[in-house]
């Protein structure tokens, strides 16, 4: 069955996309459009580009998260050197090893630009802090004098995973001016809308896949110092417009994986952390698709 899908931001957790992508390649479903955020951009860019849920699922099994933090060589031998790195490049690591490696599984399937794909199949989405706005790639490209059609879809998706203070922004620029990009789920974490906009009519069904947070899960997040307010306030920021529009539309069409017990940004999870995370996304995924009507 043809549908189109969107996957949310999660950080890491988005391994448990793997499992849903096979749970729902078992059952015959083919996307014909994808959208996402941050790490479930990474997700459907590679689905798009044909790999197999068997294939994406080596592919995660073999790769070492680790390698993927490329922090910037500290020329000050003194503790702080790091955290005044930091506040000059805006992010702990660079993010190049992160968009070579996206770039390298692409070329695989020979995807290099939006021009190797059909057009308006994949979008994700990146945050402009320079100009408050949200940015759905490669559409608004337009709007910053860039062709859509040659543009990297690799750097794309690493636009759109550019989680603020871990990795440093993009810059694009437009002629002097260079607009920070950072990651999608600063504004909208689950682009449901993508596809899926009230007054239009459907081409097919499309099916939301969510990494669940306390706050759609029911659950109040308890908060007891800076830390913990500073992250209840980014979880908010991110998850409010989306959660609206969600409790708008109600939720038969959203499977969500509630991965609890793991941080958005532990790339050093263990080989048998990695398989944990791919295995529930499957369970939820077969446990879904048994009330699904769509």
């Amino acid at each position: 069955m043809h549908v189109d899908g969107v996957f949310s931001g999660g950080g890491i957790r988005g391994l448990a996309f793997v499992g849903a992508y096979e749970a729902l390649e078992r059952r015959g479903f083919k996307f014909i459009r994808l959208g996402g955020t941050s790490a479930g951009a990474i997700v459907a860019a590679f689905i798009m580009a044909g790999y197999s849920s068997s294939e994406i699922k080596q592919m995660m099994e073999e790769t070492d998260f680790r390698k993927l933090l490329d922090e910037r060589k500290l020329w000050l031998p003194i503790p702080f050197a790091k955290w005044l790195l930091l506040y000059k490049r805006m992010g702990l690591y660079k993010g190049d090893a992160l968009e070579k490696w996206i770039g390298s599984k692409l070329a695989g399937k020979g995807i290099h630009s939006f021009s190797d794909l059909p057009p308006q199949a994949f979008r994700v989405i990146a945050s402009d802090l320079s100009t408050a706005r949200l940015v759905v790639l490669p559409d608004d490209l337009e709007h910053y004098g860039i062709d859509p059609r040659s543009f990297s879809v690799a750097k794309a998706v690493r636009m759109s995973c550019s989680i603020p203070y871990f990795f440093e922004p993009v810059k694009l620029k437009i002629g002097k001016k260079k607009n920070l990009i950072v990651d999608g789920g600063v504004l909208s974490n689950f682009p449901m809308w993508l596809f899926d906009s009230e007054n239009v009519k459907k081409v097919r069904p499309v099916l939301g896949i969510k990494i669940a947070t306390d706050q759609f899960l029911g659950e109040p997040k308890e908060i007891e110092n800076a830390f913990e307010l500073f992250g209840g306030l980014f979880e908010t920021m991110k998850d409010a417009h989306d959660s609206r529009y969600i409790s708008r539309k109600l939720t038969p069409n959203i499977l969500f994986i509630p991965t609890k017990g793991t941080g958005a940004t532990e790339f050093h999870l263990t080989d048998e952390k990695k398989q944990e995370l791919i295995e529930w996304g499957r369970k939820c995924t077969e446990a879904f698709l048994k009330r699904w009507s769509y």
